[in-house]
């Protein structure tokens, strides 16, 4: 097995340099052109095969269980010359093309996500300790892609950012609006559109833990007569709103499953409101989903191509008004909340067992290095029944970001962690995530 491993690992690194020292004892290095450097250890003879057979199951897998061990360096620098190296070639063995075309053929199977396997995913991830997320989540508790306009933004400033730039493309012109959140997360966006456009928001999770942060969070800044939290699928949802908004939920929705969901903005939408939805996609065409993160991150979850979005947005007779890339700004994002989890890694520990907390360093490196190096972007797009509900061209979106820039966040909306609730003050059983 150590032969057919070696012999794999010739041909994948053509940029940057890999010593790897096997369970015998001996080592060796592997080196391109100049790029990212690391070395690790494989402590024994079943983690060459599993290595060999099944490479992007087993190195997440390997390194949870340690017997890949990251030396004089973090799975970080290992996950940067694998995935560089990947990216650079597009050469896989085998075994491993045939995984993957399977992988495509049974992707409606593993993405089936009915009512019942819907709230399993969520709870799979979601319903975690609540502390765990503010250990590395800005103070908002945003879990999804910031936006740096210039490139040097904090955190919390480009979260901010996001807000204001969904916010613009949903053409909150007047106050009193009706808003529908789905997939409404801890409730931060819901309440920034309340608080700061006079809007009245109904934010929809199926998280337990979620909807119980986000309603004492509205309580405590005295937001409950405009914005209400409930538990609720976005299928059943039978109310109509002049605005709709979806933030990182549809990698959740499965491909199955699409005409579902855009027939539900359509059920839902007033006919002169506006729909944003902000997602992460592909650019590089249909796929499947990395089987590691599959089975220990976001089970049933699936990004996008563009090109399997649009027909289903079609058939629903919505009518897209606008689309934009984001490019690296979720790499961004991401390299704050792997710092951030890094700087809190004996906070998290003690909340759970070292095999999760490798789980989620495995998990955060990964998905920043799927953003910068390969082709994992964030689509967003605005939609509409009628093509005259928004303004003609785009100036109004930088416009409204700018007046609103200057306007101060109140205290209330960063003290929020700080009042916690009990339901976020429960430490739950530990979990391995798998």
């Amino acid at each position: 097995m150590q032969r057919g491993l070696d012999a794999l690992l010739k041909r994948l690194i053509t940029v940057g340099r890999l010593t790897v020292r096997w369970p015998n004892g001996s080592s060796r290095t592997y080196e391109g052109n100049p790029g990212p450097e690391a070395a690790l250890a494989i402590r024994t003879r079943g983690a060459v095969a599993r290595l060999l057979w099944n490479p992007p199951l087993a190195v997440g897998e390997c390194y949870m269980d340690g017997t890949l061990v990251p030396e004089d360096c973090g799975i970080h620098d290992v996950l940067d010359v694998l995935v560089s190296n990947v990216a650079a070639s597009g050469r896989t063995h085998a075994v491993a093309r045939w995984r993957s075309a399977l992988r495509v053929l049974k992707r409606r199977v593993d993405q089936y996500n009915r009512l019942g396997a819907s709230r399993r995913n969520v709870a799979h991830h979601y319903d975690l300790n609540g502390r765990l997320y503010s250990l590395f989540l800005d103070r908002d508790r945003q879990y999804s892609c910031a936006y740096f306009p210039r490139g040097d933004e904090t955190l919390e400033e480009a979260q901010l950012a996001k807000k204001r730039h969904i916010a613009a493309k949903l053409c909150l012109n007047r106050p009193d609006l009706s808003v529908l959140d789905i997939g409404c997360g801890w409730g931060g966006l819901a309440l920034t559109l309340a608080r700061d456009y006079g809007a009245r928001v109904l934010g929809i999770t199926l998280s337990t833990e979620q909807l119980a942060e986000a309603r004492n969070r509205a309580i405590a800044e005295g937001l409950q007569d405009r914005v209400a939290f409930e538990l609720c699928d976005y299928r059943l949802m039978d109310r109509n709103f002049d605005r709709i908004v979806s933030v990182g939920m549809f990698e959740h929705v499965g491909v199955g499953f699409y005409r579902a969901f855009f027939d539900a903005v359509a059920r839902c939408l007033n006919k002169g409101g506006v729909a944003l939805l902000h997602t992460i996609g592909r650019s590089d065409g249909p796929g499947s989903t990395n089987p590691w993160i599959a089975k220990y991150i976001f089970p049933g979850g699936y990004t996008p191509a563009l090109s399997e979005v649009v027909p289903a947005i079609e058939k629903s007779r919505l009518i897209t008004t606008d689309v934009e890339v984001l490019r690296l700004h979720y790499a961004e994002t991401l390299r704050h909340w792997r710092r951030r989890f890094t700087a809190n890694r004996d906070a998290i520990s003690s909340l759970y067992d070292e095999r999760f907390c490798r789980m989620w360093e495995f998990y955060l490196s990964g998905a920043e290095l799927s953003f910068r190096r390969e082709a994992n972007v964030v689509f967003q797009i605005q939609l509409v029944h009628d093509q005259t509900a928004a303004p003609l061209t785009r100036d109004y979106i930088g416009a409204s970001e700018q007046s609103m820039a200057p306007r101060k966040t109140s205290p209330a909306e960063w003290d929020w962690a700080a009042r916690r609730t009990d339901a976020s003050k429960r430490t739950d059983a530990p979990r391995s995530g798998g």
